[in-house]
């Protein structure tokens, strides 16, 4: 039993998503241990690449993974501990007391978590498309980028990057039904045809700013830690 729990646990950390690179804290190997109890008490740590990582992302990634965790329905007391982080004392003591961002911070949390996520959120959204429709441009150089504004979901071929895109539209709330437009803002309206080239291309410097971070954070990680790619799981 101990076995399945801690896999479980494990798969759901992996729905945590570092809000700035848009990848879950599993696959960034910022799960430094996941214990599990026989009487279903689950502790976790995390490690980040640096010890003045933002405190906002921090309070975001570890109280995520304590509220997916505390949604199973086997666990019992939950403990999310952030290590090595110059607020790591701050925000232990306010996820331990289940105080939320503003109680934890006071009166140093300027900005609400929700806003800050849902603005990485758009973020995400901007990269996966971009993917989608640069894929599309590289398997075919003839199309002209401007025909990119008109491209259908259900043009798009079922693979990864195309699942990519439509979890994140559903996540801000855009329809993924086969005959929606995959060029849309946030809010779901589409681009004139002159402007679809500029569009682009702010969108692959919005991809091209988060999967540089990604990698960034990734060699900070391997240079501050001496097994970043190991998850130890203990009973």
């Amino acid at each position: 039993m101990p076995d399945i729990r801690e896999a479980a646990a494990l798969e759901a950390l992996g729905a945590v998503v570092d809000p700035e690179l848009d990848q879950p804290i599993t696959d960034l190997d910022f799960v430094q241990s996941v214990t599990v109890s026989g009487e279903g008490d689950v502790v976790v740590h995390l490690r980040l690449p640096t010890s003045f990582c933002a405190p906002n992302f921090a309070y975001l990634m570890a109280s995520d993974a304590k509220d997916v965790l505390t949604t199973l329905e086997w666990t019992a007391q939950v403990t999310v501990e952030l290590d090595d982080h110059h607020d790591s004392a701050i925000i232990n003591t306010g996820l331990a007391a289940d105080a939320g961002y503003r109680g934890t911070f006071a009166h140093e949390a300027e900005d609400d978590l929700d806003e800050l996520r849902t603005t990485f959120q758009r973020k995400a959204h901007v990269a996966a498309m971009e993917r989608c429709l640069t894929a599309l441009l590289r398997r075919d150089p003839s199309r002209d980028m401007r025909e990119m504004g008109t491209v259908l979901l259900g043009e798009l071929p079922d693979d990864e990057t195309t699942h990519a895109l439509l979890r994140r539209r559903s996540t801000i709330g855009l329809p993924t039904t086969p005959d929606s437009i995959v060029m849309v803002d946030h809010e779901g309206n589409d681009y004139a045809q002159i402007d679809v080239p500029l569009a682009l291309r702010r969108a692959r410097s919005t991809r091209i700013s988060i999967d540089g971070n990604a990698h960034f954070c990734r060699g900070l990680l391997r240079t501050r830690y001496d097994d970043p790619d190991r998850t130890t799981v203990n009973a």
